[in-house]
């Protein structure tokens, strides 16, 4: 096989929008790596009430080296050493980061401020200071979204012009207006919130039921329709998560999302879904929860925590997070391929390990799924129904 072949080896995946370290990267740059350090420390301590964010930066002094050189993990051969503390835990290592790991490490954090000095980020902020010249790091000027001007007297120079034409478009801030800029990190946080995207959860074998639980009939249609329709006005997209078979059926009727990983149950669904789109988040609603109303559905939503991992309402009895209506931020996509790697393929195990929102239910009844004929009939009695088989 040559590459005349035009043969893809590999499965073509749709890649989440990441830069080296988060979904969310500012790198700061334009100036002394002590200013860079100061603004970062200032905007952290401003912001972080409302989210968590981390920093990035090298080692400036010979100092932390020959302390970094000298420490017990070297001294007893270790390659990587914990620490923990009452009010945190501390890693060191020696082994080399790739940026699989750098990601994976950063994943909980909303925001990654980076010294633009030593790296590169997927966006800048770019600080204008008279006294330092840009011109062998115009390449690191890949999306700058903010520029700072070091004091009244800094003018944006010629051949940054001539790089950054669009400079005039971009917000203008000095150094010493912290408070606006920590302002305007707050609105540019809020608008890279993910979209929401929706998953009908339909795709199990209904053995309990005897008969395909997302074709039974409650109101004017089946369930699939009802609950695919019942979180529309949430959604930017709603697709119906199936298995194989199913696939040939609905593939002319519903925009699907058909199982990639297969034999998970409701895992595999949320991960197919992912997996289409680790861009979205996903809100994912089972087929069979008849009582389920859309004011429910809106409180979850008002209650969004992009934060965390997920947004989850406390099941009926109030002990645990309830999988079947949750909304999944995109930072859960690798949270539960990390879980399936280690042989959990329970959504609601991931909820209760993982940093979540939880909310509890304005109406515990709307969770009651219903998995067989008996309880079936029983609630079309309940709500009135002369009769309701499925399609």
């Amino acid at each position: 096989m040559t590459s005349k072949d035009k043969h893809q080896k590999h499965t073509s995946l749709t890649k989440p929008d990441l830069g080296e370290f988060g979904r969310n990267e500012l790198a700061i740059l334009g100036t002394s790596c002590g200013l860079i350090n100061e603004l970062a420390k200032c905007l952290i301590q401003q912001l972080s009430t409302d989210f968590s964010i981390a920093y990035v930066d090298a080692s400036h002094h010979a100092a932390d080296k020959m302390e970094a050189e000298g420490s017990d993990n070297s001294s007893h051969h270790a390659m990587m050493q914990m620490t923990e503390n009452v009010s945190y835990t501390q890693f060191s290592t020696h082994r080399p980061l790739s940026v699989f790991d750098k990601r994976n490490l950063f994943n909980k954090e909303d925001l990654v401020l980076l010294n633009g000095n030593h790296f590169t980020g997927k966006s800048q902020i770019l600080i204008v200071d008279a006294k330092k010249d840009l011109e062998k790091k115009l390449n690191r000027l890949t999306d700058v979204v903010l520029i700072v001007l070091k004091d009244q007297s800094t003018f944006f120079p010629d051949n940054l012009k001539e790089h950054f034409p669009q400079w005039e478009q971009k917000p203008v801030f000095f150094l010493e207006e912290t408070q606006r800029i920590a302002l305007w990190m707050k609105e540019w946080m809020g608008e890279n919130i993910s979209p929401i995207n929706g998953l009908v959860l339909a795709g199990g074998k209904s053995q309990r039921m005897e008969k395909d639980k997302g074709g039974l009939i409650y109101y004017d249609k089946n369930q699939r329709e009802h609950v695919m329709g019942l979180i529309q006005p949430f959604c930017s997209q709603v697709f119906l998560s199936c298995n194989t078979e199913q696939k040939l059926l609905f593939k002319n009727t519903y925009p699907i999302i058909e199982d990639s990983f297969l034999g998970l149950g409701p895992m595999g669904g949320i991960l197919s879904a992912f997996r289409q789109d680790p861009n979205a988040a996903w809100l994912t609603v089972a087929c069979d929860l008849p009582y389920l109303s859309e004011s429910t559905l809106k409180y979850l939503i008002a209650h969004r925590n992009p934060s965390k991992v997920a947004t989850a309402f406390l099941d009926p009895n109030g002990e645990f997070p309830e999988p079947l209506v949750t909304l999944w931020e995109p930072r859960a996509y690798p949270v539960l391929l990390e879980y399936l790697s280690q042989g959990y393929s329970c959504p609601r195990k991931v909820l209760i390990n993982a940093e979540i929102e939880i909310l509890k239910a304005p109406h515990k009844k709307e969770f009651f799924n219903v998995n067989h004929p008996e309880e079936y009939e029983e609630v079309k009695r309940e709500l009135g129904m002369e009769s309701g088989e499925i399609e």
